[in-house]
């Protein structure tokens, strides 16, 4: 078992994702110390990225993890808006995710998901559903006094597109899910200016920032390799031109 994951990990990912919970430990030791919550969230945020990037559905499974984690973190800083999205959006579309994921493997590869592509006409779609979620998640976050009304806002945006896209299996969920990354940033850079326990949390999304990048990557690479034309089976050797040149030779004589 433990050969087996060892092999399924570039050498690459295995720097990316050890790096990333050693950075996000190293955070938690000399900032937080206390909210285990949030050490536990980061960790397996981190674990449910890699596992994404590589198309697995058992990243789809710790997303639904740390969506709950986050959403009480979230809680305890009055960001409703985020709470809200985690709970009530990006964790049951996770769920929905985790469907469509297993219900499309790559050739019955259940750790691969086939990558899928929007429909034409799609893209204006979401985009359409989008701005209707974010105007209604304003009204909805002003009525809860959310803190940093602005960027909490653009959080739902963000995460719509990042959740959706995940959904449809397209390549660009994990350039969403970077933009969400930013967004999510600078709430917690503004969070950290009243408690600094909270800069483990930016360390968190920053390192977050970077898997989604590498998602998209290795995304785009999975979409080439699966497109790529299957080998032919294998067929007869060519005759070769020497028994003919022999007849020829036997018939001279």
């Amino acid at each position: 078992m433990l050969k087996k994951l060892a092999r399924y990990f570039t050498v690459g990912e295995w720097l990316l994702w050890l790096g990333s919970l050693a950075l996000i430990v190293l955070a938690f030791a000399l900032f937080d110390r206390a909210n285990y919550l949030t050490l536990a969230a980061s960790l397996v945020g981190a674990t449910s990225l890699i596992f994404s990037a590589k198309g697995n559905p058992l990243g789809q499974v710790l997303m639904l993890a740390f969506s709950v984690l986050y959403g009480i973190i979230s809680y305890t800083f009055a960001y409703y808006g985020e709470m809200l999205t985690y709970l009530g959006m990006t964790a049951p579309m996770a769920l929905f995710a985790l469907i469509a994921w297993l219900r499309h493997p790559y050739k019955g590869q259940r750790a691969q998901v086939a990558v899928g592509k929007l429909k034409r006409g799609e893209w204006i779609w979401m985009l359409l559903a989008a701005a209707a979620i974010t105007a209604a998640f304003w009204f909805i976050l002003d009525a809860f006094n959310t803190a940093n009304l602005v960027p909490s806002t653009i959080s739902v945006t963000t995460s719509f597109l990042a959740v959706y896209l995940t959904f449809r299996r397209s390549p660009y969920f994990a350039l969403a899910y970077a933009a969400n990354d930013v967004v999510l940033i600078v709430l917690w850079v503004l969070a950290t200016l009243e408690d600094i326990s909270y800069i483990s949390v930016v360390v968190c999304f920053v390192l977050f920032f970077f898997n989604d990048l590498y998602g998209f990557w290795n995304w785009n690479r999975m979409r080439r390799a699966q497109a790529a034309p299957a080998p032919a089976a294998d067929a007869a050797p060519p005759a070769t031109a020497e028994p003919a040149a022999r007849d020829e030779a036997g018939s001279a004589r």
